[in-house]
């Protein structure tokens, strides 16, 4: 199998697909991004030079290195651009047939037989994303962690179907070229962090759906009795409830532990689109997102 990842495509650029692009492009490659329309893309390239600005701000960033970095960019409203990638990261919406439908297209455009396809699921396993594809030897799953260019941790997700030179390609891509740290998980849904984080989180909504303790006194007690950086409520609202509830469905329908299943608020809540810091209210309200 081919060694270089040089061409990278990215599907999607909402928060953890623009993320994505924009460490591909702060590290060298040529990064191609599809979204759905002309107003998605726009939407998407603002948040990377958002974010790269950012950077230049705190002094974490030279002003020129964020210009070449942009430079590398490339938006487009149609898959049939990944044609000459090396590596394509699928990140959509958490949807298992959204994706899979995504993985299904990709196969029959993506020419290079040594290219990988890779999935920012969070939750979803890889198995039925790479039985969709040709290739499933080189379906992977990478999962990153919002904000990506801040956060160092990638999780390696392989199916049962993972090739080692894909493993090999996969772990050098993250660590060597992104310069992330990488940790592997068998195909579990939720895999390490979100088997081990949503159940915490799901507990922090039941406890204030019952009314055991308010939303301030929950958040204050994670924050000043265990030192955690977030309270439980204020990071499910960075996650976004919607996704939330989509990890929480994929981790209920393939252990069918109740400590998984999510609660009656959680579902009201993304119901009615209060979905975090994404939609401006969750938990908590936000102004400026």
């Amino acid at each position: 199998m081919g060694d270089s990842i040089e061409r990278v495509g990215v599907v999607g650029s909402g928060l953890m697909g623009s993320g994505i692009a924009e460490v591909c492009a702060r590290a060298g490659l040529d990064v191609v991004v599809v979204e759905i329309d002309g107003a998605a893309a726009r939407r998407g390239r603002e948040r990377v030079e958002s974010s790269l600005a950012t950077a230049v701000r705190r002094s974490k960033l030279a002003k020129e290195d964020a210009e070449a970095a942009m430079a590398r960019l490339r938006y487009e409203t149609g898959l049939a651009a990944l044609v000459d990638r090396d590596l394509v990261v699928e990140a959509i919406v958490e949807d298992e047939s959204a994706k899979v439908e995504t993985f299904r297209a990709l196969d029959g455009i993506v020419e290079s037989e040594h290219a990988l396809i890779a999935s920012n699921t969070s939750s979803i396993p890889i198995m039925k994303l790479a039985t969709v594809t040709s290739r499933p030897e080189q379906v992977v799953g990478l999962h990153f962690f919002n904000p990506v260019p801040v956060l160092k941790l990638v999780e390696l997700v392989t199916s049962l179907m993972t090739s080692g030179e894909t493993v090999e390609k996969a772990t050098a891509f993250a660590t060597q070229t992104l310069g992330k740290r990488v940790i592997r998980s068998q195909d579990r849904a939720g895999f390490i962090v979100n088997a081990l984080l949503v159940p915490y989180l799901l507990s922090a909504v039941r406890m204030l759906e019952s009314g055991f303790a308010t939303r301030d006194d929950i958040d204050a007690g994670m924050l000043e009795g265990c030192a955690h950086p977030m309270g439980p409520l204020a990071l499910s609202d960075l996650i976004g409830l919607d996704t939330m509830k989509a990890v929480a469905e994929s981790l209920y329908d393939e252990f069918k532990e109740p400590l998984y299943a999510p609660p009656p608020l959680l579902l009201r809540m993304v119901e009615a689109g209060l979905l975090g810091r994404k939609s401006g209210r969750g938990f908590y309200e936000y102004t400026g997102r």
